[in-house]
């Protein structure tokens, strides 16, 4: 219950009750109003200006904001760990394998090249944090680039080794006779004097001298090419197709074990020693034909030979003797 107040009036003589003023209540009211509001804007103000103050919204986004930073970090440190090991794997492709599969090896130009044209980034321009999301993504793409580039060599290298494999299984390898005493070879690869005409003519290839009948092996895997039967010049011989450029003709046989269009593997008997067409004595007669000239078989008997026989079929088919053919 409001308190009620008197003034004394002398001329009355007498207490008179104080009405308030409805005027001074209102003007009072309103003051208190436009007092609270201000007080409001002004603690509003301080508080959006106080460094280090921050909404409970505002500190939420900035720890998130944090959290990322550190997982882009997280990922740029893991990619300098996978750029290592692309590199090791990128330089072994270069100097080891393609080497070994006579391949040209890839270029960094060619593996690091980037994607020109339009700027594939603009989408994450304009943010605080622009910078670190945009190398990120180049250093993301240009490792996918040197991956792709490293998965395709490697494909062609597995190209290249199944290649390799079936070129070194059909490579004139081995001797087309077996023949323990090396001494017992006839005449090899170069001038000699002709049995027959008696001059000094180029001869082709290599004499083996072996008893008749013994087993001739194909010297690498290969598809029969020729079949013939003669009694003039190489006689009885048969011409292999090994692939890669290669043939080897193996001549004056007595007999021939194979047909052609068949497929032989090495070591597999094509026929036996003779001494059919131009020949003196039994002998086989083998030539090794690469590009479609005569080479020296001297150089492709590495599969079947310890260095010491291999150094004693040279010094024998050096000697400028009488061929058989």
């Amino acid at each position: 219950m409001r308190k009620l107040k008197y003034y004394y009036d002398t001329e009355t003589l007498s207490y008179r009750k104080i009405e308030p003023k409805k005027r001074k209540y209102l003007g009072l009211t309103l003051l208190f109003i436009l007092g609270s509001i201000a007080l409001s804007v002004l603690l509003l103000l301080l508080y959006l200006n106080i460094p280090g103050l921050e909404t409970p919204k505002e500190k939420a986004y900035k720890r998130e904001l944090e959290q990322m930073k550190f997982q882009y970090e997280i990922i740029n440190r893991q990619m300098d760990e996978i750029q290592t090991v692309l590199k090791d794997v990128e330089e072994r492709d270069n100097k080891i394998y393609r080497v070994y599969f006579e391949a040209d090896p890839i270029s960094d130009e060619q593996r690091k090249s980037g994607s020109g044209g339009v700027n594939r980034y603009k989408d994450l321009e304009g943010y605080d944090n622009s910078d670190v999301i945009i190398n990120t993504q180049k250093r993301l793409d240009q490792l996918k680039k040197r991956v792709i580039v490293q998965s395709k060599s490697l494909d062609e290298i597995a190209e290249f080794a199944l290649s390799k494999e079936e070129f070194l299984a059909s490579l004139p390898a081995i001797q087309p006779v077996q023949n323990d005493d090396l001494k017992r070879l006839a005449s090899g690869y170069g001038m000699r004097m002709h049995p027959i005409y008696k001059i000094r003519k180029f001869h082709k290839g290599m004499d083996f001298s072996a008893p008749e009948g013994t087993p001739v092996f194909a010297t690498g895997n290969a598809r029969v090419k020729t079949v013939k039967r003669s009694r003039r010049g190489y006689g009885n011989h048969v011409v292999l197709d090994h692939g890669f450029n290669y043939e080897t003709l193996y001549a004056h046989m007595s007999k021939i074990a194979v047909f052609p269009g068949q497929k032989v593997k090495r070591g597999e008997i094509i026929g036996y020693v003779g001494n059919s067409g131009t020949s003196t004595a039994p002998h086989l007669h083998y030539e090794v034909i690469k590009d479609g000239k005569y080479v020296n078989p001297i150089n492709f008997y590495y599969n079947d030979l310890e260095p010491e026989d291999y150094e004693t079929m040279v010094n024998n088919s050096a000697l400028e003797n009488q061929s058989l053919d």
